[in-house]
């Protein structure tokens, strides 16, 4: 199960060629769509749990369908949000942007209760972010991560800021997070490494079991709970890139799926990495085949962090300790 409260419709206009006319595209966007979108490619059985309101929403609701996504959506007298941006330069450029709004209490219910009912009957759920956070506010998300995990539910969640707090109360199975994000929020004063091993272990003994940092161009970081507080590098292909956008996101998708198949923590990293790595060289976002990836899986590896040191701390493993770990991965 994805839920994903705001969605946005994203019109983009693109020239493919040089004396070419303007192709204008429609599509579903927010992250919650790109990961549900990347489940599916994936060949897992997803369901997208939202809230859809207004002309975009309506336009949304044939756009999901027609993907294949299995909905379950809350119909709101509150409108969804849109954006428009221009990528005829190459680089996407904002036109405008028609922000979310904010979901009444009795539209705040039917959601949560769609949203826990399905993913009481899901293997793995996935809390996503919002571009707009007037939408919904953290305590929902902090009820539901607590709600599926009291039932045996696996939570994953891709979310930060006050969002973030709020489901590491309720409980996880795995935080993903962004190097920006750690630093945005305070939690890691600099980009360095070790402050951001630091503000890892903080979200573990916050709540979650594992917690997976990208870094933009580095490789990621994975903090996995066996062996206890094992550090790994995430080493990826290198590709080049059409469009960064939604690698985190195709990531989490990653994760969560074979986490979903009852894979082990190491193998659902390594196809996440996989994932997000080809969405990379692709300008959908969230797209991907499933067997260009699974060549991918094979060329990602997990090494135990040996770079910058890093300060101990109390009950934890020192620096020394964690650079003479192994931590191998196994087929996604």
């Amino acid at each position: 199960m994805v839920f994903a409260p705001a969605p946005q419709l994203t019109v983009t206009v693109e020239r493919p060629s040089r004396g070419g006319t303007d192709e204008i595209h429609l599509h579903a966007g927010g992250q919650g769509v790109w990961q549900a979108r990347m489940i599916a490619s994936l060949g897992a059985q997803v369901v997208f749990c939202t809230a859809l309101g207004g002309e975009a929403g309506q336009v949304l609701s044939t756009l999901i369908e027609s993907e294949g996504i299995e909905s379950r959506v809350v119909e709101t007298n509150s409108a969804t949000g849109a954006y428009v941006h221009d990528r005829r330069g190459g680089e996407r450029r904002e036109v405008a942007v028609m922000p979310g709004e904010a979901l009444g209490r009795h539209e705040q219910d039917e959601l949560y209760g769609l949203a826990l009912s399905e993913g009481l009957r899901s293997q793995v759920s996935v809390l996503s972010g919002m571009a707009e956070t007037q939408v919904l506010p953290p305590d929902i998300y902090r009820r539901l991560a607590g709600d599926l995990r009291r039932n045996g539910g696996t939570v994953v969640a891709d979310l930060s800021g006050a969002y973030l707090d709020a489901v590491l109360e309720g409980g996880l199975a795995l935080a993903k997070v962004s190097h920006e994000e750690l630093v945005r929020d305070g939690r890691a004063p600099t980009e360095r490494t070790a402050d951001l091993i630091s503000a890892m272990r903080r979200l573990r003994d916050g709540g979650a079991r594992a917690v997976v940092a990208t870094r933009a161009e580095k490789p990621a970081l994975a903090l996995l709970p066996d062996p206890e507080d094992t550090i790994v590098e995430v080493r990826m292909p290198e590709l080049e890139p059409a469009d960064h956008h939604g690698a985190g996101d195709s990531m989490t998708a990653g994760i969560a799926t074979v986490l979903a198949q009852g894979g082990d923590l190491p193998a659902a990293v390594r196809l996440g990495a996989a994932a997000g790595a080809l969405n990379v060289t692709r300008h959908g976002l969230g797209t991907g085949r499933a067997d260009a990836i699974a060549r991918l899986v094979e060329r990602v590896s997990l090494r135990a962090y040996e770079g910058e040191p890093m300060p101990p701390m109390d009950g934890h493993a020192t620096p020394d300790e964690l650079a003479h770990r192994t931590q191998p991965g196994g087929p996604a």
